[in-house]
C-alpha cells in the first residue's frame, strides 16, 4: 500500500480533478458548500479499502470499534478470495487487497453513501462526514502513536466534522455528489496501490490470464517502493500539488474565494 498522507492527498487530487474538469455536469457544478463536503468524503474514502488490513494504520482510527470491524471486513475479505479464486491465483491467506481493493466495492461504497445521505441529512450527513474525517485524519498524521491517539483523531474529527456543516447547515450536499465522491477515493487508492510492488487487483471478477485477482499493475520499472525515496520525495509533493491546483480551479469556480477569480489557473482554457 502507499503510505497515509499519499492515500488521502490522492483522494483529494482525484475529487479536485474531477470537479474541477468535469464542467457542465451535476458535480462539476457544485457550490463551494457542496464541494467540501465531497472533499471530506474523498479524502477519507481514499483509506478506507486498507480497513481489510487489521495492522493497517488506518484500522487503529477509533480504536477498538475500527480494529474489531477491521478484523471483520478482513474475514470476509479472505473468504470471498478463497470463493473465487483459480488455480492460477496465488494461495494467499489472509484478506488485505481482497475485495475492498476493487471496483464492485467503490460502486458498492458510493450506492450504499447514496442510499445513507438519502436517508437523512439531520444523523446520517453528520455520521458519515465524522467518519471519513477520521479515516482523513489518520491517514495525514499517520504517525501519531496508534495506542494513545484514537481518543484525539474521534476529538478532531468531531471539530471538523461540527465545524464543516455548521458552515454549510447541510443543505448543499446532494446525496449523489457525496456517492461519487467515496467512489473517487476508493479508485484513487486502487491507482495509488496499483503502481506499488504488488499492483491491485481492481478489476475483479474479470479474469485476466486466467486469474480473477489478478493484480493490476506496471511494468516492474514503474512501480515504487511503500514508504520509500520515490513516493515521499517525488508521487507524494506532485499530489499534493494537484490536489493544491486543482481544488482552486473548483473553488474558483464557485466564486467563493474572490482573489482566485483573477488567477489564470486553467492554462487550457
Amino acid at each position: 500500500m502507499s503510505t497515509g498522507p499519499t492515500h488521502a492527498m490522492s483522494g483529494l487530487a482525484a475529487w479536485a480533478g474531477v470537479t474541477a474538469l468535469a464542467t457542465g455536469s451535476a458535480v462539476g457544478n457544485l457550490s463551494a458548500k457542496g464541494w467540501l463536503v465531497g472533499a471530506v468524503l474523498a479524502t477519507g474514502a481514499a483509506l478506507l479499502p486498507d480497513l481489510d488490513h487489521p495492522e493497517s494504520t488506518v484500522s487503529s482510527t477509533f480504536g477498538p470499534v475500527t480494529a474489531a470491524a477491521s478484523k471483520l471486513i478482513n474475514a470476509i475479505s479472505h473468504g470471498v478470495y478463497r470463493l473465487t479464486r483459480t488455480k492460477r491465483d496465488s494461495n494467499r491467506d489472509g484478506g488485505h487487497r481482497g475485495l475492498t481493493h476493487t471496483l464492485v466495492f467503490a460502486v458498492l461504497a458510493a450506492v450504499v453513501t447514496t442510499a445513507t445521505v438519502q436517508t437523512s441529512r439531520s444523523w446520517a450527513l453528520p455520521l458519515l462526514m465524522f467518519f471519513f474525517c477520521g479515516l482523513a485524519v489518520r491517514g495525514i498524521l499517520h504517525k501519531w502513536s496508534p495506542r494513545h491517539d484514537a481518543l484525539w483523531i474521534t476529538g478532531t474529527s468531531l471539530l471538523l466534522t461540527y465545524a464543516c456543516l455548521k458552515w454549510t447547515d447541510q443543505t448543499d450536499a446532494d446525496a449523489a455528489a457525496c456517492g461519487v465522491a467515496v467512489g473517487i477515493g476508493c479508485i484513487a487508492h486502487y491507482f495509488g496501490d496499483a503502481i506499488t510492488e504488488q499492483g491491485c487487483p481492481m478489476l475483479w471478477p474479470v479474469p485476466i490470464a486466467w486469474k480473477t485477482w489478478y493484480p493490476v499493475a506496471p511494468p516492474k520499472i514503474m512501480r515504487m517502493r511503500t514508504g520509500g525515496k520515490v513516493e515521499m520525495a517525488v508521487v507524494g509533493p506532485i499530489l499534493t500539488v494537484v490536489a493544491v491546483w486543482m481544488s482552486a480551479i473548483a473553488l474558483q469556480r464557485t466564486g467563493v474565494v474572490p482573489f482566485l477569480e483573477h488567477i489564470p489557473l486553467t492554462p487550457w482554457a
